[in-house]
């Protein structure tokens, strides 16, 4: 029998496989960025459907198997598309997941990444639309800090998203862009 694995995941991206089944890339609090297939999701009815939307934060289980992961249960815990509402913070949460997506090739097990997401997508949901540029800003550079690709150091704990820090942010956006840049380049992308 194989283990089952209990955690809290984020549904980063979807891309469905055939007629009715979804491949799910998730980021979880325990086991990193997995991805996985979920069966028959995409039909009428489907009961794991509404935990596993985009931007879906749900308590999820997860069975390891020999072609890789299965997602064997899923219960919805917060909905961030509908919690970031309009348009442009989820094209900004779009973006940001979009950038994981492409610095993380496989899978990778740092629990550091979880936090920083959900609270981005919390500073979304709650921060005035002017701090939204440097709630990206910053999200963007810690996800380059915890993969190795930015040594500059980033005050505070990653789930912090206080008006100081993003104050200081926007103030010396340039240069906080010019990191990114260079994060990413140094990544080969």
């Amino acid at each position: 029998m194989r283990h089952k694995y209990e955690t809290r995941a984020i549904v980063l991206s979807r891309s469905p496989v055939g007629e009715a089944s979804t491949f799910i890339v998730l980021l979880t609090n325990e086991l990193g960025l997995v991805r996985t297939l979920s069966q028959g999701v995409r039909k009428s009815g489907a009961k794991l459907a509404h935990a596993l939307t985009t931007f879906a934060e749900s308590d999820i289980v997860l069975v390891r198997g020999k072609d890789g992961w299965r997602l064997a249960g899923a219960i919805l815990s917060e909905n961030w598309f509908a919690r970031l509402g309009r348009a442009s913070p989820r094209e900004r949460a779009g973006r940001i997941c979009s950038l994981l997506l492409r610095l993380v090739a496989g899978e990778v097990s740092d629990q550091k990444l979880f936090p920083i997401i959900r609270g981005f997508f919390d500073a979304l949901s709650t921060l005035k639309d002017e701090m939204h540029e440097a709630s990206e800003i910053l999200t963007a550079l810690r996800i380059l800090a915890v993969l190795g690709f930015d040594d500059g150091g980033i005050r505070g704990i990653p789930s912090d998203f206080t008006q100081p820090l993003l104050a200081e942010i926007l103030k010396n956006r340039i240069s906080y862009i010019a990191r990114i840049n260079n994060g990413i380049n140094a990544s080969g992308l």
